[in-house]
């Protein structure tokens, strides 16, 4: 089980956004981190606490970084729920150990800060600010 607050952000989120590639000079992940977001949300780094769940809308990491999810996992980020994936980006986190959860009711109805968890066994997204749950197929 996963739980933490929604971090929210719409349809297209690519690679360059994730990880701008200025930065892919990086060798250090936990420094890597530190610019995660930055480009469309600068103070992603900051507000970020571990545990917290990306919630986006269509075609989440796009084309392809493998820099991407790592830095994600490693700003503190548990899992990622989104309307679809870039098959790339998914295989990617997966290989990581990073959950990506395709729900497109969740990524829909979970707004910025909600308190949300997650159970991958059960196949269930909470959305606990709201009291509403949604499934989808376990993990």
């Amino acid at each position: 089980k996963f739980q933490g607050k929604a971090v929210k952000y719409g349809d297209n989120v690519d690679t360059d956004v994730i990880i701008p590639a200025r930065y892919l000079n990086i060798s250090d992940k936990h420094e890597l981190a530190l610019h995660a977001m930055e480009d469309i949300d600068p103070e992603f780094a900051k507000k970020v606490c571990p545990g917290d769940i990306l919630v986006a809308g269509e075609n989440f990491g796009w084309p392809s970084r493998e820099h991407a999810p790592l830095v994600l996992k490693e700003s503190g980020i548990s899992c990622i729920i989104a309307r679809s994936f870039a098959r790339i980006f998914y295989r990617n986190a997966i290989n990581i150990g990073l959950p990506v959860i395709e729900c497109s009711a969740a990524a829909d109805a979970i707004a910025q800060g909600h308190s949300v968890t997650v159970d991958t066994d059960a196949g269930r997204i909470y959305d606990n600010t709201k009291s509403t749950a949604f499934s989808f197929p376990p993990m």
